[in-house]
């Protein structure tokens, strides 16, 4: 289905302004990655934190792809860098570049509207300098929807997914390096719906755990339900299982709601997701376990770290950002006017838990970010 065939649909989700409880704090403690001003049309930023410590930040404006980093735990960050141009490169809906690193390699992803491929460029000294892009998928076209999702383990395995469009339907389809993204191997069929199509418009989320499984998370499309699905793959991404259904509760929908959750994994191997119900945000283990109600919200993001999960959300696009740290039962709103907000960490455990976002407080548009486990 085009990336832009389901826009006529979204007046259905067009979301009040609703409250989440929760302590208020104020921006102070957020720092300006990039403004408006200096790179005109900044969006969908994406964050990785090195097993190093080294923050790195991915984002997009027009048809170019930049890079920035902060080894000083987010206090500030390097002036952006190009990585690459993109023909009509796919931005917005959580559409964007991906990156990961570890050591000083770093990789970034994105999707070209126009060629429909997923490109991977990478770096070997910390961003300074950047491959040329190869393609990720073998069917071109196959991901002009846009939306993917990329993952690193800690033995530098990297998968990317995507939701893929080589049969016609809108499928799940995956692929992995051993080589930081220089090279790909062959596509993976992750998943294909019983309805022929898997929901058109929200992002796939992708994480490698400890072992080396890797496991997907979707929003499907069964009877008209549109629920959370994950499928994992024991052999480090060459084959998947079947796809098992998150939360009690299903979502009967005649349309997409472009949000498609976030999955983690702690150091035991042990998955909690997050995603969007309506106009609320849950957490759930995987498999039909109870969903755990988190609030009112949308564009949820989860990281795990030694102290627990993190977890973020909007309460509205472009509304209050919140926060819910560790052991804690109470959100804190951390801006006020935020969208598309991303959590990361190491996948070692080591360094700084770090947000980023789309802020729009003020004169100026900007991307900020804030170190959230200090």
């Amino acid at each position: 289905m085009p990336y832009l065939a389901l826009l006529p649909t979204l007046c259905v989700f067009v979301t009040l302004s609703l409250f989440v409880g929760g302590d208020i704090t104020s921006a102070a403690d957020s720092v300006v990655v990039v403004t408006e001003g200096a790179i005109p049309g900044i969006r969908q930023p994406q964050a990785a934190v090195s097993n190093t410590g080294t923050i790195v930040v991915t984002f997009g404006a027009g048809e170019t792809i930049y890079f920035c980093k902060s080894t000083d735990r987010g206090r500030a960050y390097t002036s952006p860098a190009k990585v690459g141009q993109v023909p009509k490169l796919a931005l917005g809906m959580r559409r964007g570049p991906r990156i990961v690193a570890i050591d000083d390699q770093v990789a970034i992803t994105a999707i070209s509207h126009e060629t429909g491929n997923v490109l991977a460029w990478h770096s070997l000294d910390g961003g300074e300098s950047w491959s040329d892009s190869v393609d990720v998928n073998d069917e071109r076209r196959s991901a002009r929807e846009g939306l993917h999702d990329l993952a690193i383990g800690s033995d530098g395995l990297l998968f990317c997914t995507w939701l893929d469009l080589r049969n016609g339907r809108t499928q799940v389809y995956g692929a992995r390096s051993k080589d930081l993204g220089k090279t790909w191997e062959k596509n993976v069929h992750v998943y294909t719906s019983p309805s022929g199509t898997v929901c058109e418009c929200c992002h796939p989320s992708v994480v490698i755990d400890q072992s080396g499984a890797v496991h997907v998370m979707w929003r499907n499309l069964i009877k008209g339900n549109r629920d959370m699905y994950v499928s994992t793959s024991e052999d480090h991404g060459q084959s998947f299982s079947s796809a098992e259904k998150l939360g009690m509760d299903s979502w009967q929908l005649n349309a997409c709601p472009m949000d498609g959750g976030d999955i983690a994994t702690d150091s035991n191997g042990d998955l909690l997701t997050v995603w969007r119900h309506d106009r609320s945000v849950y957490s759930a283990g995987v498999g039909l376990k109870p969903e755990k109600l988190l609030g009112r919200g949308e564009q949820p993001s989860i990281v795990a770290a030694p102290e627990g999960h993190f977890i973020s959300w909007v309460d509205r696009r472009g509304g209050k950002l919140l926060l819910l740290r560790p052991a804690s039962t109470n959100p804190v709103t951390l801006a006020m006017k935020a969208s598309d907000p991303v959590l990361a960490a190491s996948v070692t455990g080591g360094g700084p838990v770090v947000l980023v976002w789309e802020s729009n407080e003020g004169d100026v548009s900007s991307i900020r970010s804030e170190i959230v486990n200090e």
